[in-house]
């Protein structure tokens, strides 16, 4: 049987954790720096890093990259999933900022909301669907303010969401790929198989 095969932008951030995590659960992962890499991919994870470096690389090498990243996620229904600077990536709004994004997800997104690199912290999360808590890991971490209606809370805090997904697109402010437990990137590898069914 074939894996299915998950790309992982590798123009910085956390891509040998996420793809670690993505063998643990019997996925095929895939660093993704050319556009020509996204042709054989089934999905995709923007992991988190530096949102301002990210979009630099917007403005110059990376330009057309990121276009087909959104073409394929609004025309194929390419499975997309972004974590912590991911999220503001998918996002079509961020807060008193003109950081550039993918505008794919009907969220808003406040940037370092927790404070900078020092206010990073852990807590455990009540997930969706869930019976025990998740030990989620918080580092310059973005606050999802706001959500439109057609956008599933996963997640949420008192004055904030942590998680949540948009039809083909997962966001979350934290990142799992620095715990051991495996079950957001199991939720992200459901997420694919249903979309791959669908799809056909």
């Amino acid at each position: 049987m074939v894996k299915i095969k998950v790309g992982i932008l590798a123009l910085q951030g956390d891509v040998a954790e996420h793809a670690k995590m993505l063998s643990n659960i019997d996925l095929e992962p895939a660093p993704i720096k050319y556009i020509e890499e996204l042709e054989s991919i089934d999905a995709l994870i923007i992991p988190g890093g530096e949102s301002t470096t990210i979009n630099r690389l917007a403005d110059y090498a990376a330009a057309a990259l990121l276009d087909r990243i959104k073409e394929k996620a609004l025309k194929e229904r390419m499975p997309v999933y972004g974590t912590c600077m991911g999220s503001i990536m998918l996002a079509k709004s961020v807060e008193g900022s003109n950081q550039k994004t993918l505008s794919l997800m009907d969220i808003t997104v406040s940037r370092n909301a927790y404070g900078p690199q020092k206010a990073s912290f852990e807590a455990d999360i009540a997930i969706k669907g869930e019976p025990l808590p998740y030990p989620a890991i918080f580092i310059r971490a973005p606050r999802i303010v706001s959500a439109g209606e057609d956008v599933e809370i996963l997640s949420r805090g008192e004055n904030e969401i942590f998680m949540a997904r948009q039809k083909n697109l997962l966001a979350t402010t934290f990142h799992p790929e620095l715990t051991e437990d495996t079950r957001i990137h199991e939720f992200f590898k459901g997420m694919i198989e249903e979309i791959l069914v669908k799809k056909g």
